[in-house]
């Protein structure tokens, strides 16, 4: 065995598989965004056409809307969520209160469904019809149907909450994980020192849940931009395109248009998108450090 090899030697393979399973996919879309590419008729030539025609679709900045309104709110909420339950199941373990893997169970539930069957579930959820879930309960109650898919505002909510009641448990794992590899004697100093649960979270806690705050933040925002499957199977991106984000977008241009090359390009959009916010997340943490 040699052990004066150039490092490149050991890491060449892994580099490789990456690159073919990462950059190549990456650099064909690239080929494809330029070409006139139809799922039926492949590459017949290369243009600009399909970036100008795409970019400059009149639905494009309804789309970018749907997708900045969507996603912002699930990241604040799911974040929100995420630290609240993490906190919750945190404090009763260490107080040895019952229940709480039970609940750590219950939030893990949610995010092994498959995006399609966690729309299907929300569908019925917010059925219009007299027999939907949500309605059932809330004439019960001697209120009227709410038009929770068939109302552009209400069909957004909708959406909302359907990608926070899956998307949760991650941002509880992570928090949960945080809060694990505190160190507790700093807790313990402060609250010897007065100081009240309020001041101990917000000066003690938050501080050193920044980081994980800021990765949380940046993986559930790229996985929310992602997200299409449960808006598909929740209101197929309607009433009109209120629902219709951008990663449904782009699949509708695909599998619906068959325009390829114009999948291409909003596939592209996507991943530039996902990398200002990457370049955001790396400044904050430099400034972190």
């Amino acid at each position: 065995m040699n052990r004066g090899a150039h490092p490149l030697a050991w890491l060449a393979p892994v580099i490789l598989v990456l690159g073919a399973i990462y950059l190549w996919p990456l650099l064909d879309a690239i080929r494809l965004a330029f070409t006139d590419a139809t799922l039926l008729n492949g590459v017949r030539s290369y243009t600009l056409s399909s970036v100008t025609s795409t970019l400059g679709d009149p639905a494009l900045p309804q789309i970018l809307r749907a997708t900045a309104i969507f996603t912002g709110a699930s990241v604040i909420l799911l974040q929100s969520l995420g630290l609240a339950i993490a906190l919750l199941v945190t404090r009763g373990d260490r107080r040895g209160l019952p229940g709480m893997a039970a609940l750590r169970t219950l939030v893990l539930a949610a995010w092994i469904v498959p995006g399609v069957a966690n729309g299907l579930i929300w569908q019925i959820m917010f059925s219009e019809a007299p027999f939907g879930g949500l309605n059932s309960v809330i004439g019960m109650i001697g209120l009227g149907p709410v038009a929770w898919l068939s109302d552009p505002q209400m069909a957004m909510v909708s959406a909302v909450v359907a990608n926070i009641w899956q998307g949760t448990a991650f941002s509880m794992i992570l928090y949960y994980a945080a809060l694990r590899g505190l160190d507790p004697s700093l807790d313990e100093a402060a609250r010897v020192d007065g100081a009240t649960s309020l001041d101990r979270f917000i000066f003690i806690t938050m501080p050193q849940l920044k980081g994980a705050m800021l990765a949380g933040t940046i993986l559930v925002t790229i996985q929310t931009l992602n997200t299409f499957d449960s808006i598909i199977a929740l209101t197929g991106g309607g009433p009109g395109r209120a629902t219709e984000v951008l990663a449904l977008f782009t699949y509708n241009t695909v599998f619906r248009s068959f325009d390829l090359a114009g999948g291409a390009v909003l596939a592209l959009l996507l991943v530039a998108i996902s990398l200002a916010l990457a370049a955001v997340y790396a400044l904050l943490l430099r400034q972190r450090t």
